[in-house]
């Protein structure tokens, strides 16, 4: 995938019935299905079983089983409440009648309210001053370990800019905190509110489990730990779009018992605070 339309492409179902899609999947290096391509996709099926206007405001999921890349995935939406405010969607992914993910979601009807929010880091660096993963790859593609370099070669609709670039030759234990812009590729000037919420979704499963990898940088790797996503939630607050690029600062509060834990805020370049993720992941040591 080069652009935002080969992301659409993935996100679209074929509809099978009133609440039942299937999906296909393509890879982002990995040998599995990519979490937030799951994500999106069952965010898709809920959505689409929404026909009184109402936005998404949270969601709440987990993933049972690894996806197969090679099988389509059948969603299956179950209508569990439409009432005066909020309806409440839940999202089973199955391949060949095994359950690999489930998924909560509610959505609310546009209401007035109290406002505050927290304040996006003032110091934080500007897209324009930073590297992308692209401009990294092509300056230090030779240099880098091979895992590293093949995993930024695959092609991607979004573009990564890290404010602090890790050095994976260093094996120097780093803070729990990230702080990544993200831009996404090609024309975006015609995605609605509900799409731009499932493409954002489908993005906030990167880079987020490798901040609680960070502080343990001096042992532990990519190579040496096996890592998958265990549950993910967020939750959205505001309107958006993918004009410009977007922040996701990320911080890691706790790791143990072979799990790591992170939670992150994604605002737009003016500070207004889009939306909050938390995901908790698998970190366990592998013999060497």
């Amino acid at each position: 995938m080069t652009s935002v339309n080969d992301l659409l492409n993935i996100l679209h179902l074929d509809r099978e019935d009133d609440n039942t899609f299937i999906g296909a999947s393509k890879t982002v290096g990995s040998p599995n299905v990519f979490g937030g391509q799951v994500l999106a996709q069952a965010l898709n099926a809920a959505y689409r079983t929404i026909n009184n206007g109402r936005v998404l405001h949270s969601m709440h999921s987990y993933f049972l089983e690894a996806g197969n890349l090679d099988l389509p995935i059948e969603y299956q939406v179950g209508v569990m409440r439409d009432g005066g405010s909020f309806s409440v969607r839940r999202v089973t992914a199955s391949q060949k009648g095994n359950t690999i993910f489930i998924l909560s979601a509610s959505f609310h009807k546009n209401e007035k309210g109290h406002e505050h929010q927290i304040q996006m880091d003032a110091d934080v660096k500007m897209p324009e001053d930073l590297m992308s993963w692209t401009d990294l790859l092509n300056t230090y593609g030779s240099l880098l370990p091979k895992k590293t370099k093949t995993f930024l070669e695959i092609p991607r609709p979004v573009e990564f800019k890290p404010t602090h670039i890790n050095n994976p030759l260093e094996q120097k234990d780093l803070p729990p905190v990230s702080d990544v812009w993200f831009k996404l590729k090609g024309d975006v000037t015609s995605l609605d509110l509900a799409i731009s919420q499932q493409i954002l979704t489908y993005i906030s499963d990167y880079n987020i489990l490798s901040v609680a990898l960070q502080p343990h940088a001096s042992k532990a790797h990519w190579g040496n730990t096996q890592t998958a996503s265990l549950d993910h939630s967020m939750w959205y607050f505001r309107d958006f779009d993918f004009t410009d690029w977007l922040l996701f600062s990320l911080e890691s509060p706790s790791t143990s018992n072979a799990r790591g834990f992170a939670k992150g805020n994604i605002f737009t370049r003016d500070g207004k605070l889009v939306a909050s993720v938390a995901q908790e992941g698998l970190m366990r040591p592998m013999n060497s």
